[in-house]
């Protein structure tokens, strides 16, 4: 159990240093939390883009001198140069700086030297709420924006994988609805329904899942009591799989503006962690982001690739 985003920076630093490239980071916001990461102990970093603006920008916020630039300044061939030094192994995390978000990604994906895996990309926020005993895990209110069944299994699938890498070997999931009844005018509700006999069945990795389930059962073993419901997972929730992108993206920003929640986000579902943050992110969010990533990252997977694995 993750308690908390300092908790998660120190279990990364204990797993040593990951390299990040950073596709066109010439954005001052992405080169300060760079360096914070690199004065945590988390990272070192190799800066892909234009070093004549990239130059400045560091010497003025003092990031090390040591930190590798590589110079290009055409955003597209900047990522995808950046994708490359992921996909070659001389990077472990891949993330986006001052470059539209579709062509970040279209590079990330790119054919030749992509971070393709055939899954489904998702966004994977976490989420250190005021009052909550522990971090909670939300997919996926950020890229899809209606998944089908399929899409979700394979969702939450990633999300599940990620979590166990972080040590949280059998999550708690719930399989967000309006209500916990199966309602075939909300699909929503039948979806919720095959995926939680999908983890009856095996069918998916070990967690223990439940749905169709509304978000007070979910938060709340009172609500669930109150509500006559028997759960597992009710009040200790790790992972929230929203129906929708719009359920998901209110869900967040109400958790951030109102519950004054401290958020971290990455995409899932490529061979490496992706960090796309958002120039509208504070600095400690964007820290907290690459410590994610940092603690996400499979380190037995890479020893294995450089052994002759696959």
């Amino acid at each position: 159990m993750l308690q908390s985003f300092s908790e998660v920076v120190k279990q990364a630093q204990q797993l040593g240093k990951v390299t990040v490239s950073v596709a066109a980071a010439q954005d001052k916001d992405v080169l300060l939390a760079i360096k914070a990461a690199i004065e945590q102990g988390l990272i070192e970093a190799i800066l892909v883009g234009d070093a004549g603006m990239i130059k400045p920008m560091a010497a003025e916020i003092g990031l090390p001198v040591s930190v590798a630039i590589i110079d290009e300044p055409d955003l597209d061939q900047a990522a995808l140069a950046a994708v490359t030094l992921v996909s070659q192994g001389r990077a472990q995390i891949l993330m986006k700086g001052l470059i539209n978000s579709s062509n970040f990604l279209r590079a990330a994906l790119n054919a030749e030297s992509g971070l393709r895996t055939g899954n489904i990309l998702s966004h994977f926020a976490a989420f250190e709420i005021p009052g909550e005993k522990k971090l909670v895990f939300h997919v996926d209110g950020g890229m899809n924006i209606a998944p089908n069944l399929q899409e979700k299994k394979e969702i939450l699938i990633s999300a599940i994988e990620v979590l166990r890498v972080m040590g949280i070997n059998t999550p708690k999931v719930a399989v967000l609805t309006a209500n916990e009844q199966v309602n075939p005018k909300m699909p929503a509700t039948i979806d919720a329904k095959a995926l939680a006999d999908m983890g009856t069945a095996g069918l998916l990795p070990p967690c223990i899942i439940e749905g169709p389930i509304a978000m007070d059962v979910a938060a709340s073993a009172e609500a669930a009591k109150h509500k006559g419901i028997e759960s597992e997972i009710a009040g200790d929730v790790d992972i929230f799989l929203v129906p929708t992108i719009e359920a998901g993206n209110m869900v967040g920003k109400t958790l951030v503006h109102y519950a004054k929640a401290k958020i971290a986000g990455m995409i899932l579902g490529a061979t490496n962690p992706i960090v796309m943050v958002s120039r509208a992110d504070t600095a400690e969010s964007k820290l907290n982001s690459i410590a994610l990533a940092c603690l996400s990252f499979d380190r037995s997977r890479e020893r294995t690739v450089k052994n002759g694995g696959v």
